[in-house]
């Protein structure tokens, strides 16, 4: 009887101890599933983050590459030969270039680091650029040259106006851009809007 008392109590032991060792191994499994949750929620606010950052830089880029009356007034952000505007455009093409399609791929550490640190570099380069530009705006042209662009404005206001008739806003397109030819880089987004703009005209009820 004490034999089997004594082998009962251990078998009573054992068990109670593999149930105490399977609730541990339980709660460790439910905080590191809480604490890996966690990491990844905070993973994809930053992620978030850095794609809205990016799209943000984009939208003020595209202020200027497709306004071409707002480029008109600061030249300086399409001029490749200025170290800031060219190091701007390198930073975004190198950021546009590492943004994956699947905004999945950036939950791995190493590939997020690239991507962040390219879009802070974009930014970065792009306020710089933006402040130099809004700075000098047209100073670098000489009086001649000034009154070339402002001549090219006020014709591409004319182009832009839905109010102008087709004929009248094709010839102003045509003389702004002999204007402008020599001044400053056109890029063609720009060139493609204003004349989607005025070829849709020519068929009432198209533009928008």
């Amino acid at each position: 009887m004490g034999v089997a008392g004594g082998w009962a109590a251990r078998v009573a032991a054992y068990n109670e101890k593999r149930r105490k060792d399977k609730i541990e191994l339980a709660r460790i499994r439910a905080s590191a599933h809480t604490e890996q949750l966690r990491i990844t929620q905070t993973s994809k606010a930053s992620i978030a983050k850095v794609l809205t950052r990016h799209d943000d830089v984009d939208t003020r880029w595209f202020g200027y590459e497709l306004d071409l009356a707002t480029l008109i007034e600061y030249p300086m952000m399409t001029d490749l030969r200025e170290s800031l505007t060219l190091a701007f455009h390198r930073a975004k093409v190198h950021a546009d270039d590492l943004r994956p399609a699947d905004a999945g791929e950036l939950l791995d550490p190493a590939v997020f680091a690239e991507y962040r640190d390219a879009v802070g570099e974009y930014a970065t380069a792009f306020d710089a650029a933006e402040r130099e530009a809004r700075r000098r705006k047209q100073g670098d042209f000489s009086p001649v040259e000034r009154e070339r662009l402002e001549r090219a404005r006020r014709l591409v206001a004319v182009a832009a106006d839905s109010g102008a008739t087709p004929a009248e806003r094709q010839a102003a397109y045509r003389k702004a851009r002999s204007e402008l030819d020599g001044l400053i880089a056109v890029p063609p987004a720009a060139s493609e809007k204003l004349e989607g703009r005025i070829a849709a005209a020519l068929e009432p009820g198209r533009e928008r």
